[in-house]
């Protein structure tokens, strides 16, 4: 069976076919054929740059006074000016992640019957052949428990096993050199000169070892060697020293793999099969089978592409791969969170503008829709830290840059806590950017209900928040509304006259910021009564609530982007910020706005409509994700249909097409699988306004299944059996003490949830009982 392998006959020809390994900090692609293999390794904090100051206006609410009243007066191109003057940062080292370095493993004959398989079950890449006839296989993983790369290779037969290791760097100040005859060190520094000026950036150091039974191992050249061995091991360790003030950080490697060594590989394998077993399989999906599924994955795919969506398993195993992917990119402790490529870098974004950076209009908040529903709110860690940083950083440019208190953070983030605007107003001023990403603190809470990181992380970050939107809004003159601006609805521009008069970027009062500011501000008025605390600040939230702008729809039916009922630039444009209202948000929904709804259903299919329609993963996954939330599973498979089928490698990661924003190839982005799997367990299962709702966007295609271990909001553990489009069985495991409405279709059932109970449904929401654990 194949639902949980990603499957090949042929070789990997380049990095776009090769298979990822992670341990949360390195990651690595396999790469290469039966002759050769190549370890295209990188190391999540492996960023060029540094910091840099803060931009400091002296006159801020001065000059956001003036910008204002020129968007009020209607001048918007007065306003862009002084927006630009005032609120547009010089580039300075930004900064990228960047790949560390290659390891090659070059064998002496080409071979036949070649397969290699990503294993999700044990998070191992394996490879078999016949080099002269005799069987070969390499498999190769990355240890989380020990925090090495392993890999082993064998045959079976004595004296079969000979080839040549060597490495290569992957920026120009890369050094290696051998020690201790079986060994190659390497130092490294990430400079590059695209996003930084090739001067700065951290330092890396690392190891690679190999051992052998039987034959010889030498080092020669830049290479180690082995021949006539039985079986070899390749270890390979690495660290920076990002965050590190001594130089410990240097000595990790030789350690971590002298540890490994005394461990020994094989219970060096079994750790890391049982950690990585310890939260994938906490859910198993079953979405239906057919004849295709004994088929090679990139067969799969392409038969998706052709249009044969008849591939129900398929969906199931890229849900599966985008839970695989998390566990391999952000484990709990890793030290940062996963950028534009996860842990991965193909080195496309990193060599031209796009950078590979946590960008906040989308892409780093898609990176992390999918895991408190999937079972795997410990991978959400990493980015809950990660914003505790960045507000930090963010005080300053609130105070710098608009004179405000709490603070603020744009359109995009470094590994160094970057909080200002982008370098250019029409896609770098979205000044709820940082808003939208520290939404995931209240995602995490609210799946997990842990008080403790309430009043300890999220609380406090989410009120400096709303301290600055409380001191930054204004009333706009003409509604007696609080209004945010200038800001963007990013990437995205309108006409506020006729179209020959010119399009423009920057309005006050833009639909996205309003609905995160909305939420925000709600948000924080719960947690500060459920923490019996700020008692003043809960009154002002309460008043200003009421004087927020509503959700507005537009003379052609659609969800209004603006406040005003602009004509967009771009009609089919790829973001669709304001659609956030219905998800992951929740002011929009079928039962409580079906008026709304309407309107968002609206504004789907006319971005949908268009010839210039942007093919974007994020875009895809959103279409995907919002026909959930209107409860039609049949137009979310088939944008999801679309996504498997046009818009992903053969090794299942998702991409950007050339040309869309400026990317001169197809890119990599890792947000298509992590969206695209958090849409399909929207299809499954939904926990938001107040209810948990099983099957809402069940397709026909997936019309007999089974699922077990989703995570709904209340920290409530769920089980569903259907057959023939029809629930028959759902069970509700409580970890909290709460109450739960439980939704199918029109019906309906209240629980009492008691820890460690289980509560058990038939078709009908009858109950059939109830179990302790």
């Amino acid at each position: 069976m194949n639902e949980s392998k990603l499957r090949y006959l042929h070789p990997a020809a380049d990095w776009r076919k090769g298979l990822p390994i992670g341990n949360g900090r390195l990651g690595a692609v396999v790469i290469g054929g039966a002759g050769s293999e190549t370890l295209h390794l990188t190391e999540t904090t492996y960023w060029s740059g540094k910091p840099e100051p803060v931009l400091r206006n002296k006159h801020a609410k001065a000059d956001l006074q003036r910008m204002r009243q020129a968007f009020f007066d209607g001048d918007f191109k007065r306003g862009e000016e002084l927006a630009q003057k005032a609120l547009q940062p010089e580039k300075g080292n930004f900064g990228t992640n960047l790949a560390l370095c290659d390891i090659r493993i070059d064998f002496p004959a080409e071979g036949e019957g070649y397969e290699r398989v990503l294993d999700l079950n044990d998070a191992i890449v394996r490879t078999t052949c016949r080099l002269d006839g005799k069987p070969h296989v390499r498999e190769t993983f990355a240890s989380h428990p020990d925090g090495v790369l392993a890999m082993r290779i064998w045959s079976g037969e004595e004296g079969r096993i000979s080839f040549r290791l060597s490495l290569a760097g992957r920026t120009d100040t890369f050094e290696s050199h051998e020690e201790a005859g079986d060994s190659i060190a390497f130092r490294s520094r990430a400079t590059e000169n695209v996003h930084s000026d090739g001067t700065c950036g951290v330092r890396a150091q690392g190891l690679i070892k190999v051992a052998a039974s039987g034959g010889s191992v030498a080092a020669e050249a830049g290479t180690i060697v082995v021949n006539g061995a039985l079986e070899a091991f390749v270890y390979f360790a690495a660290a920076t020293d990002y965050g590190q003030t001594g130089g410990e950080w240097a000595e990790a490697p030789a350690r971590q793999i002298k540890d490994a060594l005394a461990k020994g590989y094989e219970r060096l394998r079994a750790d890391h099969i049982a950690d990585h077993r310890s939260l994938f399989e906490r859910i198993d999906l079953q979405l239906g089978f057919s004849d295709r599924e004994q088929l090679p994955t990139d067969e799969r795919i392409r038969a998706i592409g052709s249009g044969l969506k008849d591939d129900p398993q398929l969906y199931a195993l890229f849900y599966q791969y985008g839970r695989y992917l998390s566990i391999a990119g952000s484990r709990a402790d890793s030290p940062l969170p996963m950028h534009l490529q996860g842990i991965w870098n193909d080195g496309e974004a990193s060599r031209m503008a796009w950078s590979c950076d946590y960008h906040l209009d989308v892409n780093t908040e898609m990176n992390y829709y999918l895991q408190e529903a999937a079972g795997l709110g410990e991978c959400h860690l990493p980015l809950m830290r990660f914003i505790g940083r960045l507000a930090e950083a963010g005080r300053e440019t609130a105070q710098g840059l608009y004179g405000c208190e709490g603070w603020a953070a744009h359109v995009f983030t470094n590994a160094w806590g970057f909080s200002q605007p982008g370098w250019y107003y029409s896609w770098g001023l979205n000044v709820t950017g940082g808003l939208w990403l520290a939404t995931h603190l209240r995602e995490h809470y609210e799946f997990g209900l842990d008080r403790e990181f309430l009043a300890e992380l999220a609380y406090p970050v989410l009120k400096e928040a709303a301290a600055f939107f409380l001191d930054y809004m204004t009333v706009h003159p003409k509604y007696g509304w609080l209004v945010t601006g200038p800001s963007n609805s990013p990437e995205n521009s309108f006409y506020p006259g006729e179209p020959g008069e010119g399009s423009h970027h920057l309005s006050m009062g833009p639909t996205m910021d309003q609905v995160l500011v909305r939420d925000l501000f709600e948000f924080c008025l719960k947690a500060a009564g459920l923490l019996d605390t700020d008692r003043g600040l809960q009154e002002r939230l309460k008043r200003t609530i009421a004087l927020l702008p509503p959700l507005q729809i537009g003379a052609s039916g659609q969800l209004q982007e603006w406040l005003e009922d602009y004509a967009e630039a771009e009609p089919d444009h790829r973001h669709l910020s304001h659609l956030f209202s219905l998800y992951p948000g929740n002011q929009i929904t079928p039962e409580r706005t079906p008026a709304l709804s309407e309107a968002a259903k609206t504004t789907l299919e006319s971005r949908m409509r268009g010839d210039s329609l942007e093919d974007v993963e994020f875009t895809l996954s959103l279409f995907a994700a919002g026909f959930a939330r209107l409860h039609d599973g049949g137009r979310a498979h088939d944008q999801l249909a679309y996504l498997l089928g046009q818009l992903v490698f053969d090794n299942l990661l998702t991409f950007s097409k050339a040309g869309i924003a400026g990317a001169e190839a197809n890119i990599f982005v890792i947000d298509g699988n992590f969206g695209g799997a958090a849409a399909i367990g929207e299809m499954l299962l939904q926990s938001h306004a107040d209810a948990i709702r099983l099957l809402p966007a069940l397709p026909k295609q997936w019309h007999t299944g089974r699922v077990s271990g989703l995570r709904a909001k209340g920290s409530a553990e769920i089980g569903l059996v259907w057959e023939n489009g029809r629930l028959t069985r759902a069970s509700v495991k409580a970890h909290s003490a709460g109450t739960a409405t439980i939704r199918y279709g029109e019906l309906s059932a209240s629980l009492t949830l008691v820890p460690g109970a289980e509560y058990l449904f038939d078709g009908g929401l009858n109950p059939l009982g109830e179990s302790s654990r």
